[in-house]
């Protein structure tokens, strides 16, 4: 049986009796992007930050790959772990990877444009690179019933689209100025980090397009998945190492351990927080 020697003890060696093994530190980065609910919480800087600072400070490290599967969501929390990753990348002079899984779409793709590298399956869902902001209006339906909504303000803007008021031509025009400068960031930001795009289609519209079409348009780097991806780049016996998630908010991870009785008021928001994340995914087919 052939004897096995500690990483640490392994640093003692002179480099020439060394067997150097890569490693390489995986993040899964999955889900809606942003604080969908106190019980539900989605991607943020606040639940990925305490990953990606494990995974960057990773001793022996040679590169680290992030696992993407989300269709997006708040363009602010996007772009604060685009920036975190970029930062750790920068520091500690590390090579980043993406591994697209069902979709990296909107913010999810902001997301994997921080990695050196994206790599999708043919299948994947790759790109919707646009802003969107929705909503319901209940103005006919208080009407209906009887309800008169009182709003008094001082500030013109600050019942800007309010859901229990007829919808405004003006808000809209501040909204889609608001959309415009959101949307002038985006396209930027993935201009610089992918300067080989498809400069004959405009990629910008809001669609997505297959991770095999999107090789072609230059938003992905290669076709394949992570195992098979790292063995190729590193050799068969790289060391991949999984950093375990945030566990979520410490809301959350009390309300779990109070028990099925004692979790009923929360329920509504989970629920809730259940149905926008299921929209996000429906957006795009899934």
């Amino acid at each position: 049986m052939p004897l096995t020697v500690p990483n640490w003890m392994r640093a003692l060696l002179p480099r020439r009796f060394r067997k150097t093994v890569a490693r390489v530190a995986v993040v899964r980065l999955s889900g809606a992007i942003g604080a969908v609910s106190p019980i539900r919480p989605g991607l943020s800087i606040a639940t990925v930050a305490p990953s990606l600072e494990r995974a960057f400070s990773m001793p022996g490290l040679s590169a680290v790959a992030l696992v993407v599967n989300s269709p997006g969501g708040s363009p602010v929390q996007s772009h604060l772990i685009y920036r975190r990753i970029r930062a750790l990348a920068a520091e500690k002079e590390v090579r980043v990877f993406a591994f697209v899984e069902d979709a990296a779409a909107s913010g999810g793709y902001m997301i994997a444009c921080a990695a050196d590298e994206i790599v999708a399956d043919p299948a994947s869902l790759v790109g919707s690179i646009g802003v969107v902001s929705a909503g319901f209006g209940f103005d006919r339906l208080i009407e209906r019933i009887g309800i008169e909504r009182r709003v008094h303000t001082q500030g013109e803007a600050k019942a800007m689209l309010d859901p229990f008021r007829p919808e405004n031509p003006e808000d809209i025009v501040r909204l889609k100025e608001i959309q415009a400068d959101v949307q002038a960031l985006f396209t930027g930001l993935v201009r610089e980090r992918r300067p080989g795009l498809d400069a004959s289609r405009d990629l910008f519209t809001g669609a997505v397009w297959t991770g095999r079409q999107a090789l072609e348009l230059g938003l992905v780097d290669a076709l394949g998945d992570l195992r098979t991806t790292l063995r190729a780049r590193y050799g068969e016996k790289v060391d991949l190492r999984l950093v375990a998630e945030n566990r979520g908010s410490w809301l959350a991870r009390l309300l779990r351990r109070a028990g099925p009785g004692q979790t009923a008021a929360g329920l509504p928001d989970a629920l809730i927080a259940a149905v926008e994340e299921r929209a996000a995914w429906a957006r795009l087919g899934l």
